[in-house]
Formats: C-alpha cells, sequence, structure tokens
C-alpha cells in the first residue's frame, strides 16, 4: 500500500506540475499554437462602386456571388466525394483529382469561381470535408455592349482592365475588410472572433455619358456598317460648352458581360486608339489659320481652283468638279482640294502649324481615358512645300476621332477649347484658341455644307434644326502608299449651327457596298443621332425664318419643317496615289 501510495502521489505531482507548466509557464506559447490551427484572418469583400450615367441610370453594378475552394489534402482524404463534388461544380472528377494531387502542400485553392449563390450554396450543402465557401462580388453591365468600349471591363479578382473601370479603379474599387474567425477541423466557421479592417466599399461615379445617346449611335452605327458591308466604324458626340462627352461608339463591339467570346480586336475603342487622316474634315482648321491672317475673309478673296486638276511640284492634286472661281466659303462648301492646297501656299508655315497644334492635333486631349493615341503631325520646320500643300486637305497627318471631334466642338464654343471629360460636372483645362469672331465666321462657312450644292446636302439635313459640318473622303495609308479603293468616309458637324450645342464626328472605315462618300455614308448617321439628341435634350429649333446662312431661301424653302430642296452630292476628290 506504501509503495501503491507512493506511486500515486508521485503521478499525482507529475500531472500538477504538468498542468502547471501548461497552464501556466508555456501558455502562450500552446495560444499560439492552438490559435494557428483553429483561428484565421479572413478578407470581407466589398462592393465596388457602381457606375451611373448623367441621369443616374446604372451602366456597371456589383451583384454577390460565391466562390467555392477547397483545402486538397482534406478533400483527398474524402477521396469518394470527388465525383459528386465535380457534378456540382460542373467539372470533370479526373481533373478535380489531379488539380488537388497536383497543390496537395497547399491549405486553399479555388474550385469554382462566381458562381450563384444559389448555386454556391447547393455544393456546400453536400458536406465534402475541406470543400468551403467565400463571398465575392462580380460586375454587371446592363447596357451589354452598347458601352462597352467606354466602361471596359474588370478581371475575376474584380479590378478594372480596360476603359473607365480601369481609369477610377482607385475610386470605384474600395478596400477589402478583415477579420478572426474560428473554423472547425471541416473549415467551418463556428465563431466571428473581432474585425481587425473595417471594409470601405467602393466609391460611385457618375458619368457625363447620356445612355439614351450613346444607344442611339450604337443604334445608327451598327445599322450603316452592316448595310454599308464595312469593316468597322466610330461616333464620338461631345457637349459643347463643357467638353463632356455624351455618348461614343465603335463598332465591332464585343458583350463584356460574356468576355470569353470577344476578341481584342472587338474590344478596341476606335475612338481612343485608332488614328485616321482627317481628309476634308480638317479644312476648317486650314480656315481658322487663314482668316487669323487678317488677308481672308469668308466672301474674299476669291480662289481660281481653274478645271479640276491642279499640277504642283510634280504632283496633280485633283477636284471632283471644275469649280472654276470660289470664294473661301466656296471652298469649304464644295470642299475643293485646290483651293485649300492654294490658300495653304498662301500661309507662312509656323502660322498653319501653330493653327493646327493649337487644335489638338498631334497630341493627346488628355481626356484621362487609358490607351489614348495622341496621333501624328510632322514639326512644321520639317514641312516640304508639297506636304504643306496636301496636309491642306488632311492627309500626311492622322488623329483619333475624339480629337476630331474636339476640335469641332473648339470651333462651336467660340474658339474655346475644353478637355474632353468622362466625369459629369468634372472642371478640365480650358483655353481660348481662336478669336470668337473667325469661331462665328467658320460655323457660317461650314453650314453652307448642308446647303443645297454642299456636300453633305441634303443627307445632314435635320428638320428644324441648322445643321454645320464638314464631310471628308480619304484613301487610306496600306503598305507605304494609299489605297485605290479602301476609303475612309467622315462627317464632322455641329447642332444647332445658330448656338452649337453638340459636336459630333462619324466615320466609317472602308464601306465596300453602295458610295464611299462621307457625305452619303456617315452624313446620315449623323443626322439621324443628332435628330434624336436635340430632342431628347430639349434644344429649342433654331432654323425659324432662316433655313441657310443670310436668311431663308426663294420659295417654301424657309418654312418649319420643310426639307430643303434635293440637290447633287458633291463630295471630296480622293487624293492620288501619294506618300509624304
Amino acid at each position: 500500500m506504501v509503495v501503491v501510495v507512493a506511486v500515486l502521489s508521485l503521478a499525482s505531482m507529475g500531472l500538477v506540475a504538468r498542468a502547471f507548466d501548461l497552464q501556466v509557464v508555456r501558455k502562450e506559447f500552446y495560444q499560439t499554437q492552438g490559435d494557428a490551427r483553429f483561428l484565421r484572418e479572413v478578407p470581407i469583400a466589398v462592393s465596388r462602386g457602381t457606375i451611373f450615367d448623367r441621369n443616374g441610370e446604372p451602366l456597371a453594378v456589383s451583384t454577390p456571388v460565391m466562390s467555392i475552394w477547397a483545402n486538397p489534402s482534406e478533400v483527398l482524404e474524402s477521396e469518394d466525394r470527388i465525383p459528386a463534388l465535380a457534378k456540382a461544380i460542373g467539372a470533370d472528377p479526373a481533373q478535380i483529382k489531379d488539380y488537388l494531387q497536383q497543390r496537395a502542400g497547399r491549405e486553399f485553392v479555388y474550385l469554382r469561381r462566381q458562381m450563384s449563390p444559389d448555386a454556391a450554396q447547393a455544393v456546400l450543402d453536400l458536406g465534402i470535408p475541406g470543400v468551403n465557401g467565400q463571398r465575392e462580388f462580380r460586375r454587371f453591365y446592363p447596357s451589354g455592349p452598347v458601352t462597352s468600349h467606354i466602361l471596359g471591363f474588370t478581371n475575376i479578382d474584380d479590378h478594372g482592365q480596360e476603359g473607365l473601370e480601369l481609369a477610377f479603379d482607385d475610386w470605384l474599387a474600395g478596400k477589402p475588410g478583415a477579420k478572426r474567425v474560428i473554423r472547425d477541423r471541416m473549415g467551418h466557421v463556428v465563431e466571428d472572433v473581432e474585425q481587425v479592417r473595417a471594409p470601405q466599399p467602393g466609391r460611385n461615379i457618375t458619368l457625363s455619358i447620356d445612355r439614351r445617346i450613346q444607344f442611339l449611335a450604337y443604334n445608327e452605327l451598327k445599322n450603316t456598317i452592316e448595310k454599308s458591308e464595312a469593316d468597322s466604324g466610330t461616333m464620338v458626340v461631345l457637349d459643347v460648352s463643357t467638353g463632356e462627352v455624351l455618348a461614343m461608339v465603335s463598332w465591332p463591339t464585343y458583350n463584356p458581360n460574356a468576355l470569353r467570346t470577344s476578341t481584342a480586336e472587338q474590344r478596341r475603342n476606335r475612338a481612343m486608339t485608332d488614328v485616321v487622316e482627317p481628309g476634308s474634315t480638317i479644312k476648317p482648321i486650314l480656315m481658322a489659320a487663314a482668316l487669323s491672317t487678317g488677308k481672308y475673309t469668308p466672301t474674299s478673296p476669291l480662289i481660281d481652283t481653274g478645271n479640276g486638276n491642279f499640277y504642283y511640284m510634280t504632283h496633280t492634286i485633283r477636284d471632283t468638279h471644275a469649280w472654276g472661281v470660289l470664294t473661301p466659303t466656296g471652298v469649304i462648301q464644295k470642299s475643293s482640294n485646290i483651293g485649300a492646297a492654294k490658300i495653304a501656299m498662301t500661309l507662312d508655315t509656323g502660322l498653319m502649324y501653330d493653327t493646327y497644334r493649337a487644335f489638338g492635333f498631334g497630341s493627346s486631349t488628355n481626356s484621362g481615358f487609358p490607351g489614348e493615341a495622341a496621333g501624328y503631325m510632322k514639326v512644321g520646320r520639317d514641312w516640304r512645300p508639297l506636304e504643306k500643300a496636301i496636309m491642306a486637305y488632311g492627309y500626311g497627318l492622322n488623329a483619333t476621332p475624339l480629337q476630331l471631334a474636339n476640335a469641332y466642338a473648339t470651333i462651336g464654343n467660340q474658339g474655346v477649347m475644353h478637355s474632353p471629360s468622362f466625369v459629369k460636372g468634372a472642371e478640365g483645362d480650358t483655353r481660348q484658341i481662336i478669336d470668337p469672331t473667325i469661331a462665328q465666321k467658320l460655323v457660317q462657312m461650314l453650314e453652307s455644307t448642308t446647303q443645297p450644292g454642299g456636300t453633305a446636302a441634303p443627307y445632314a439635313w435635320i428638320a428644324n434644326y441648322a445643321v454645320a459640318g464638314k464631310t471628308g473622303t480619304a484613301h487610306k495609308a496600306m503598305n507605304g502608299s494609299y489605297a485605290k479603293n479602301n476609303y475612309s468616309a467622315a462627317f464632322a458637324g455641329l447642332v444647332p449651327a445658330s448656338h452649337p450645342r453638340m459636336a459630333a464626328v462619324v466615320i466609317i472605315d472602308n464601306p465596300r457596298k453602295g458610295s464611299y462618300y462621307g457625305g452619303l455614308v456617315s452624313a446620315p448617321v449623323f443626322a439621324k443621332v443628332m435628330d434624336g439628341a436635340l430632342r431628347l435634350l430639349d434644344v429649342p429649333p433654331d432654323n425659324i425664318g432662316r433655313w441657310y446662312v443670310g436668311g431663308p431661301l426663294q420659295g417654301n424653302s424657309g418654312l418649319v419643317g420643310t426639307k430643303p430642296p434635293e440637290a447633287p452630292v458633291v463630295e471630296d476628290a480622293p487624293v492620288e496615289d501619294f506618300t509624304p
């Protein structure tokens, strides 16, 4: 008995000593080890900010989803449950098994990302050891392909990848929170211990885009490209007084809600990344330089364009017709390449170059849009005489559709240029480019283009509104020269002409069916979209008592709502093969 009591006493003393060691001496060590096995810090997902159009309509929203993840070693211990798991997540059992075996040393791998909450819960209800769910958010775009090139898209981790989603990623993304939880051996959360970091949801943003005008532009551009069997096209609409982008559409397009079905070609925002030679749409900029000298007015001096062929320095400049003697306004109305070239010859090269640069050609618009191209224009001191003549009607330089639209918006805004903005109410850089009087004269000269005999009449006509604009038809540069049968058809304009509210540019690339002229292909798109936009924005009609500059024409053409008389379309003469 003594021996037994002694042994039991010693054992009891050992247990007490061991308990003292565990509970007091090495308590912190063992607590840390225990927490390491059951206490976890997990992220708290946050919703990305919503993107609205200027009228408060949602363009991009975040919806809650669930992602299924697993601890590979625990799932492999219940290998017989893998077929049921694979069926629930829509995968092949053998592939799931191989995937887990290759990552057996990890504690966390995704099995399926961004499932609907109901489908994910069905997976969790299977009760497979090591399989867990994690709440996330997925981006959804209600307008689909209509606004895809502007908004861009996010990746699977909800970070912006292109477009405004990328440009404003820091603003929209927010900051995920974090909390400590206790999980059981199955990985299930049994207790929330504490919040480590509070989540900060992303901030909303209101764009300058008007979804209604955006849809009009999308629909008309799509229909025209399909009808003319063109390769691609783009349209930009700007608010003249603020520089805000009201609409921007490119075709072909893609659906950001089904990104995997799209290609890089479809995702390219051609209004921002593609450059074109502006062709005759550059002529108003040339005329701005000419008017600034004081030697030119809208009606003088007279310019002899001859019989439609002008031989200059080994190159023949051509017009579509023999216009003979024209005023500067006539050069714009008839889109005379010869007239433009002869005007350029009388201008100081530095003045012409500085005017083009002031209107934004050869430099970025500073819109902040990712991947925006700056275009190209050779430094003025390097211009050769023939290059200078050809630049007068839009060859030898290139620009993005946004740059061209912003140049016309500047003309319509009394010569004040704004940096284009995609955010409603944003205050960007502004500067006076040309004298307001010159800008007013340019608008009047551009209005003649839509009058009978102009290159856009009657296809740019809008009932009850006066239109100022310019057509452009240019051979495309390909393989070091200009293609004979590949054209860029353009129209740039302002509405209403009496007090411009909007500027827009339409460019159709390589129309193959029907006409390829800007006045026939692009001007109708401009007219249909602007017709709807003017009414959506409640812009009052401006043609009461006046259809054209200087008052109404004879007959009934000055009556409200009466269509101007039909007139044969006279278009720009594409330049012959020439490599600057």
